[in-house]
């Protein structure tokens, strides 16, 4: 087994659920009283959002770059960004370690293709949908993304910040949710990308009308897969 680097804490809401995902995936897969090997290194997000909400993105990179290599000199066989925003630095993570890193993104496209579908509305932080970076991955695997419009997608941006990071789940801010996933739907979307490692803490599948891909249990699977491949 090899020893995944998760770097965690963005937020610490959904890192728990890597933690115990990929867990309960290798004890699934071993049986009896396997576990992990498994380093984490779990940042404060206060700064860290700070920083996003700066735009300061070189720092971010940093940072990054910074826990990369702590979790590589401890050990870490391969590095996993326990979040989708901080993926806009993946390649430069990737670029500065001597490990691979696995891509949420290459782990969300190869489940929405291999389930059939093509178009796919994408729900994420303000950066998530708004930056190309991870569109522009899911669009390597064949995908066409959609995005909300600028109304919902500030709500979907809000709720992420103010409630879910801070372990706030509320049934109007689900309810706002599937209004927004029911617009995609109409405009033609075939699944919903929980692109956002928090969402699937407030919404699941019978929230949507298509199927929703979570990008926390796809990731963590796609982990267990690579440290027992």
């Amino acid at each position: 087994m090899k020893t995944i680097g998760l770097i965690g804490g963005m937020s610490w809401e959904s890192s728990q659920h890597y933690y115990r995902l990929i867990n309960q995936g290798v004890r699934a897969r071993l049986g009896g009283m396997h576990s992990a090997r498994l380093l984490m290194l779990s940042v404060d997000f206060a700064p860290i959002a700070a920083l996003q909400a700066a735009g300061d993105w070189d720092a971010l990179t940093d940072e990054m770059i910074a826990a990369a290599h702590a979790l590589e000199r401890g050990g870490a066989e391969g590095i996993v960004i326990a979040t989708n925003t901080m993926h806009l630095m993946a390649d430069a993570v990737a670029a500065a370690v001597d490990v691979p890193l696995l891509h949420i993104g290459d782990a969300a496209g190869i489940a929405v293709r291999a389930a059939g579908h093509r178009r796919v509305g994408l729900l994420g932080t303000a950066f998530t949908m708004e930056r190309a970076f991870y569109a522009d991955r899911l669009a390597r695997h064949g995908l066409d993304v959609m995005v909300p419009d600028a109304d919902d997608r500030a709500c979907i941006h809000r709720v992420i910040y103010d409630e879910l990071v801070q372990g706030r789940i509320e049934p109007a801010s689900r309810a706002a949710y599937r209004g927004v996933i029911d617009r995609l739907v109409a405009q033609g979307a075939e699944a919903i990308v929980l692109g956002c490692t928090e969402i699937m803490l407030l919404i699941g599948s019978d929230d949507s009308a298509v199927p929703l891909f979570d990008t926390t249990a796809l990731h963590a699977a796609a982990a267990v897969d690579w440290a027992l491949g």
